[in-house]
C-alpha cells in the first residue's frame, strides 16, 4: 500500500479498535438503505465483492440472500477484519465468503483473490470515509466484468430535510472522519460516460442517503 493508504489504514484501525465491538448495534439506526441495496444485487451465481466490508455484516447478509454466489470482502482496516472473520465463522459461511485486507484505490482482485473480475461490486457507506473516493470508483469499474454492476449507498446531502438535520448529522459524522460526498452525482455521471455504462441515481429518505447503480454494457 502507498504511504497515504497506510496512514488511512492506521487511522481506521484507531477509530474502530474499540468501536468495532458495538458497530453493528449502533449503526443500525442511521446507516439506512443497506438492505435495500443488497436486495437489488441479484448476481445469480456470479462473484460479488464488497469494498469496505467492515464488520462483515453485509457479507453475511449477501451470502444468505444469494447462496449460489461467492462473496468477497475487502477493507483497509485490520481491526474491522477481525470482526468480519469472526462474523463469517459464526455464520458458518467460510466456504462461501473470502476476506482480505487492501486499499480500495489500488485493489487487484487477481492478485488477492485469484479472481479477475466480478458480476457485482457494492459499497455501503464507504465512499464517505475514503480520501480518494473518486479513485475508488474508477478501480471498482475496472474490476467489473462486462454487464457487471456497481451498487452504492451512502450519505446524501439531506437536500429535502430541515437544515438543522443536515447540520447536526454532518457534525456527528465528522467525529468519525465521515464526509458525505456532495459531488457524488456528478462523479457518477462522468464515470458512466467514460465507461459507457448506464446510471440509476436515487435519493433516499428525502436525501438523507443516496443510492446508485452503474451497469456496464
Amino acid at each position: 500500500m502507498s504511504d497515504i493508504a497506510l496512514d488511512h489504514s492506521a487511522l481506521m484501525d484507531k477509530v474502530y479498535r474499540r468501536q468495532r465491538h458495538i458497530y453493528d448495534l449502533t449503526r443500525a439506526w442511521y446507516l439506512l438503505g443497506r438492505d435495500h441495496m443488497l436486495a437489488g444485487l441479484k448476481p445469480n451465481d456470479g462473484a460479488v465483492l464488497e469494498v469496505g466490508c467492515g464488520t462483515g455484516r453485509n457479507l453475511v447478509s449477501a451470502a444468505h440472500a444469494y447462496p449460489f454466489a461467492h462473496i468477497y470482502g475487502m477493507d483497509i482496516s485490520s481491526e474491522m477484519l477481525v470482526s468480519a472473520h469472526a462474523a463469517v465463522r459464526k455464520a458458518g459461511l467460510h466456504q462461501q465468503i473470502s476476506i482480505a485486507q487492501g486499499d480500495a484505490v489500488t485493489f487487484d482482485p487477481q492478485h488477492v483473490f485469484n479472481k479477475p473480475d466480478f458480476a457485482r461490486i457494492f459499497m455501503s457507506y464507504t465512499l464517505s470515509m475514503i480520501p480518494d473516493w473518486q479513485g475508488t470508483l474508477e478501480r471498482a469499474m475496472s474490476n467489473l466484468r462486462p454487464e457487471g454492476e456497481l451498487h452504492i449507498v451512502d450519505f446524501g446531502q439531506c437536500e429535502h430535510l430541515p437544515g438543522i438535520v443536515r447540520f447536526v448529522l454532518f457534525k456527528w459524522l465528522a467525529l468519525f472522519h465521515v464526509s458525505p460526498r456532495e459531488n457524488l452525482p456528478h462523479a457518477l455521471a462522468a464515470l458512466a460516460k467514460e465507461h459507457k455504462a448506464s446510471l440509476t441515481f436515487t435519493p433516499l429518505y428525502r436525501g438523507y442517503a443516496w443510492g446508485a447503480v452503474l451497469r456496464k454494457n
